[in-house]
């Protein structure tokens, strides 16, 4: 075997503290399909060595549905689309540490709360600052918030209130964001990932694979993701939504969700990589075997989309031999 495509061997020289280079990831992108099932086994490598066979359960809320100000193609919240997805305003503190109570009840890790929208007003940041403390002060669950764009004072009262972790994905490559969304910039969400991390949250940083992007894209998407010193990596494939910009864009195969997210693994070896939206759409049947390469996941569903359910997802986690890794004293 070429010593390029000796992925079991590549596996191991960064298990052994070296670091993928960009050629190889898109050398991953590139392989054919009759060497998934090795891609797929050099990732667990990795996977087992640093978490072993545990699945971190996350539960995400939409706290605030639709009307967002922002044009990003893929969104089905978005101003600009005209997808029937339920709108709401903010929802309350009490709902909000409802959610959290029935989130620990699902062996969920961590609870994430989203709102759409640029960037949270003065009342919103204080709705949140409100649940956090009083989920902190009753619930032995994580928090992550997930509120658009910040500046850094936002970021640290945030903290103070008891958040753990923000999520602000960069979605894709710099090169390629103009691409999907105009009302801000790949440079802003960096930014909001730099100030989140200096605030002292743990950071919350992935992307959306199947936008039209090209394979260096992807490659480009995960060292940036390195060099922001991500902690977790969320990977969604991408589920086109009606009414959006991208409704028409073709699903991603399979095969190549796979391989993304092998490379993602080999990218960050150590950090938490979730197969997180469009999983049960893209992967189908071979949906298990993304377990063998990230080491978390979302259960009941996502924002606007439903999963395949709490139940289903720890059958098929304990089924293949795994299971929901036990939630830490907070």
């Amino acid at each position: 075997m070429n010593p390029q495509t000796d992925w079991l061997a590549l596996s191991r020289s960064i298990l052994d503290g070296a670091a993928i280079t960009r050629a190889q990831a898109l050398a991953i992108l590139n392989a054919p399909d009759d060497e998934l099932l090795t891609l797929v086994d050099a990732a667990f490598l990795l996977r087992r060595h640093h978490f072993g066979r545990g699945v971190g359960l996350h539960v995400i809320r939409n706290a605030r549905s639709g009307h967002c100000s922002e044009d990003c193609a893929y969104c089905s919240q978005s101003a600009a689309a005209g997808t029937p997805i339920a709108r709401y305003t903010l929802q309350t503190a009490d709902q909000l540490v409802e959610g959290a109570r029935v989130a620990h009840q699902m062996q969920a890790k961590r609870y994430c709360i989203v709102t759409g929208g640029r960037g949270p007003a003065t009342t919103d940041l204080a709705t949140m600052c409100e649940a956090a403390r009083r989920i902190k002060a009753e619930i032995p669950i994580e928090i992550c918030t997930s509120l658009g764009l910040l500046t850094a004072a936002q970021a640290r009262e945030l903290h103070a209130a008891g958040v753990d972790r923000y999520n602000h994905n960069l979605e894709t490559s710099a090169q390629y964001y103009a691409q999907i969304c105009t009302t801000h910039t790949w440079s802003d969400r960096l930014a909001t990932a730099q100030v989140a991390k200096a605030a002292g949250m743990d950071l919350c940083s992935g992307g959306i694979i199947g936008l039209g992007e090209s394979r260096e894209d992807r490659v480009e998407l995960a060292f940036a993701l390195r060099e922001a010193d991500a902690d977790s990596i969320p990977v969604n494939l991408f589920n086109p939504r009606p009414n959006t910009r991208l409704a028409n864009q073709p699903p991603l195969g399979a095969a190549d969700a796979l391989r993304t997210l092998v490379m993602f693994r080999l990218v960050h070896p150590n950090r938490e990589v979730r197969v997180a939206g469009g999983r049960e759409q893209c992967l189908g049947p071979l949906q298990v075997l993304a377990l063998y390469v990230a080491d978390s996941m979302f259960t009941t569903g996502y924002l606007t989309t439903p999963g395949q359910g709490y139940e289903a997802d720890v059958a098929m986690i304990t089924g293949a031999g795994f299971h929901v890794a036990e939630v830490e004293n907070i």
